[in-house]
């Protein structure tokens, strides 16, 4: 015996997945990027207010890490004096996280900083601020 035709259900499935996908792609559009123009006036705004600082002059660096230790090396090609500062992360909650004291590099300058954790390292991580910031 065959079973019974339903069409309303089946309408009511085809439905149903074109509205989810299409509801799954207007949440992907908002949680998207922001469009160029929302951006672009936010970054005009934190340069007049002066909490940017050009990405182009902040001295170079290079994390690693070894077991519970890390450390950043950090080389200045700038002729502006940048201040560096290393943030360790670290995996156990009773670990005490770590953010060292700022660190001048100079024009031309160089300079490595450390730290570590009782145990293992979740991030690592460096902050810069300029001389006039």
């Amino acid at each position: 015996m065959r079973p019974p035709r339903r069409p309303a259900a089946a309408a009511t499935a085809a439905v149903l997945i074109v509205t989810g996908l299409a509801v799954s792609a207007e949440i992907r559009a908002m949680t998207g990027p922001a469009a160029p123009a929302e951006g672009r006036e936010a970054a005009l705004d934190d340069r007049e207010a002066g909490h940017v600082r050009d990405d182009r002059f902040r001295a170079t660096c290079r994390t690693r890490v070894q077991g519970s230790q890390a450390g950043v090396s950090c080389h200045n090609p700038y002729p502006s004096t940048d201040w560096i500062r290393l943030h360790i992360e670290c995996a156990r909650w009773w670990d005490i996280d770590v953010d060292s004291a700022p660190a001048e590099v100079r024009p031309a300058g160089y300079a490595e900083l450390t730290g570590r954790c009782w145990k293992e390292i979740r991030a690592v991580w460096v902050t810069h601020e300029g001389a006039e910031s």
